[in-house]
């Protein structure tokens, strides 16, 4: 009761209605082809019926070489891009590949099957469809991205999903990184995505098009995956030297300070507090990540921020600067 309940509150503040375009879903699935050859993917957040998920799974089924692909949704079983949820029931695709020789994907060769229940993707059904599949891939309601990922991590499945830039330094989600559990993505920053006509704008990164279609653009989109990409093997290039002067040390945390990433120092093997935007560089094998600053989570500096002051936001000469990851240079 709880679960579906948290879910209608989301979708009644409409915050979740995001329609990812297929070329953002194209954009970043060119580079893991290799691993969805004889795979089960599923996506469980998308009306599989207008979905670009499953439109771009199913046209490129066979050249991926999937095994079956399923879709599911919540309360949803309108035609209608944006559907006011208000089914009580919902549906999942199944297809396993075309059969007619067409090499598209057509209803004949669709399995529809109704859901006892509305999809909501904590539910049992959707749950026993969960552990059928071998990669997750799609775009969950950001509301409810902490609670997708743990049942990701709890069912150990292989995901590629979206979400907020900002979900990197969650209390859930941070130490996941830190831990090299999952990372980011190739494309990420800016995406827009279709909103439904009710949307109500409180940002400028809002507009409507020609046709009267609402859009929105989220310029701190992420992709997060556990899939293991060429790109989190590459070594960041870096070219300056450290001086005190431009690395000034934190007021409050025993780390010098770095405000852009590409201006990390190639000479300097203590902590030190980098922005964010950081993990899109990320390597492993180069960079260990030590913490986050205390305002993202308790104990999340890992000793590195000084007890004593009473200010978890990284201070630099007085000044407050952005929430920062920690992390120092391997040898």
């Amino acid at each position: 009761m709880a679960k579906n309940a948290s879910l209608g509150k989301a979708r009644d503040a409409k915050e979740d209605e995001f329609y990812t375009q297929l070329n953002d879903i194209s954009n970043e699935l060119k580079y893991y082809k290799e691993h969805f050859k004889g795979k089960t993917v599923l996506c469980n957040c998308d009306d599989p019926r207008i979905s670009n998920f499953f439109h771009y799974f199913s046209y490129n089924f066979e050249t991926l070489g999937l095994k079956k692909l399923i879709t599911t949704c919540y309360k949803n079983q309108e035609r209608d891009l944006f559907s006011q949820n208000n089914s009580e029931k919902a549906i999942s695709l199944e297809y396993c590949g075309e059969k007619n020789g067409s090499k598209v994907p057509t209803v004949e060769e669709i399995g529809i099957r109704e859901l006892q229940g509305d999809g909501d993707f904590r539910s049992k059904e959707c749950i026993e469809l969960l552990k059928e599949a071998d990669i997750v891939v799609t775009n969950p309601p950001f509301s409810l991205f902490r609670e997708y990922v743990a049942q990701l991590i709890e069912y150990d499945k292989k995901f590629l999903i979206i979400g907020n830039q900002n979900a990197l330094t969650y209390k859930e989600i941070f130490p996941l990184i830190k831990e090299n559990k999952i990372w980011l993505g190739y494309t990420n920053g800016d995406m827009k995505f279709k909103v439904p006509e009710y949307y109500m704008p409180r940002t400028t990164r809002f507009w409507i098009d020609e046709s009267g279609q609402k859009w929105r653009s989220l310029g701190n989109t992420c992709w997060y995956t556990n899939l293991d990409i060429s790109k989190r093997h590459e070594d960041l290039i870096l070219y300056k030297n450290y001086n005190a002067e431009e690395y000034p040390q934190y007021d409050n945390y025993r780390a010098i300070n770095v405000n852009k990433v590409d201006e990390i120092p190639c000479d300097y093997f203590e902590p030190m507090g980098v922005p964010i935007t950081f993990m899109n560089k990320y390597n492993p094998q180069q960079f260990e990540i030590l913490g986050a600053t205390e305002s993202e989570g308790k104990g999340f500096s890992n000793g590195i921020w000084n007890s004593e002051s009473k200010t978890a936001q990284p201070v630099v000469c007085g000044n407050r600067v952005y929430k920062r990851i920690f992390i120092r240079r391997k040898k």
